[in-house]
């Protein structure tokens, strides 16, 4: 009892310190063995290049000091963990730690249910980019470009800037957004010099166990209200709005196609189900299947789906020229994928979302929605200022 809490309660935002949580373990990482390096290989073929070095390196430090409810990643099964951009042949901010703590779940933890610590008074300088008024007009015009029949969805984002009358302390925001949602994917992780990328996503990219394979696809949302009765008519008008479930089906049909090459036997529901977390309301589909060659792994399957049409649209090369058309910034790491991977192939990738990158006194928070033909410019902002509020109530930005 409280190890996973533990290892949430012991995360300092140092170098090369990485923390991830989901609803089946807890990481705690420090150091680097290695970094996989950034070059024209295909980023599985890379990280498989380098955990297989570091696999081969583990005879030679097993006697490496281990400490009670940890192991050292000389271990016979190292891992990877970090993150992934957008665009995941540019750039990758994955190391093969040189100690890795495990716990159990955090949802798991009845320590997890304690408080978390309250935010600080700050005096937060705020920019937003675009502009609300600039967002809804790209909206309206990637909609008319929808109508016409050019696509079929894109995904278009937004950011805020935000700085701080003061250093930003991440151990705490950490602590407020895994305890907000513990059974949700929960990460800080370094992502460049002097920064690092923190956020609670509530997305299952892909997941691997051996040949058993999961992905949760969230696609269509409506914001959660404070009154219950209002609260649960939201969850009911989403399960039968036809915008949000035209919009999660495009996701569905996307990831059915691109496992099913690599997959035995493959199960996808008719129909998605709710999720929720403190913010938001989801449509969630949950796809199972087991691989038919078990040395695809779990990094070979999620750049295979990656981008989705959740985060990108479709045909993705479309929506990609759209996105970049559109969007007056660089996603970077946002709305790509962040998670781990060990030495045979087993691992988690979950979507960048709900997530902030933090350096110093500054953050820059960022939220999409998916766009359809049947969207409209001030549903899109305000789903995209609720999907913010998960960052903002924890580094204790006022409403």
């Amino acid at each position: 009892m409280g190890a996973a809490s533990g290892l949430l309660g012991q995360y300092r935002a140092a170098t090369d310190e990485a923390f991830f949580a989901s609803p089946t373990r807890t990481l705690l990482t420090s150091g680097a063995h290695a970094r996989v390096p950034q070059d024209a290989r295909p980023l599985a073929q890379r990280v498989a290049h380098t955990l297989a070095e570091a696999e081969a390196n583990a005879e030679a430090r097993a006697d490496a000091k281990t400490e009670a409810g940890t192991r050292s990643a000389d271990s016979r099964r190292p891992l990877v963990v970090g993150a992934v951009a957008f665009d995941h042949d540019r750039r990758a901010e994955l190391v093969v730690p040189a100690l890795v703590r495990t716990a159990g779940a955090l949802r798991d933890d009845p320590l997890i249910a304690l408080p978390a610590p309250p935010a600080d008074r700050v005096d937060w300088q705020l920019r937003p980019v675009p502009a609300p008024e600039a967002y809804g007009a790209g909206v309206a015009a990637a909609v008319e470009r929808l109508r016409g029949g050019e696509l079929s969805k894109v995904v278009l984002a937004r950011t805020l800037e935000l700085t701080a009358d003061r250093p930003l302390d991440l151990p705490a925001v950490l602590q407020r957004l895994a305890r907000r949602d513990p059974g949700g994917y929960t990460f800080a992780v370094p992502a460049g010099p002097g920064r690092t990328l923190i956020g609670a996503s509530p997305e299952l990219l892909l997941s691997r166990r051996g040949t058993a394979v999961l992905a949760n696809p969230l696609a269509g949302s409506v914001p959660r209200s404070d009154d219950l009765g209002e609260d649960v008519r939201r969850a009911a008008a989403l399960l039968e709005s036809p915008k949000d479930l035209h919009e999660h089906a495009v996701v569905v049909d996307a990831i059915r196609t691109a496992l099913a090459p690599h997959c035995r036997t493959l199960d996808v529901p008719e129909r998605p189900t709710l999720v929720r977390t403190a913010a938001m309301w989801h449509l969630a589909t949950t796809i199972s299947g087991e691989l038919a060659d078990p040395a695809v792994t779990a990094l070979d399957l999620a750049t295979a789906l990656h981008p989705t049409p959740a985060v990108c649209g479709t045909p993705t090369d479309l929506a990609r020229r759209v996105i970049g058309e559109v969007e007056p910034f660089d996603r970077g790491l946002y709305t790509g994928m962040v998670g781990w991977q060990d030495a045979a192939g087993d691992g988690e990738w979950v979507v960048t979302i709900r997530c902030a990158e933090a350096e110093q006194r500054t953050l820059r928070v960022y939220a999409g929605a998916g766009v359809v033909d049947r969207s409209r410019p001030e549903a899109e902002l305000a789903e995209t200022s609720a999907k913010f509020r998960t960052f903002l109530d924890a580094a204790g930005v006022p409403r």
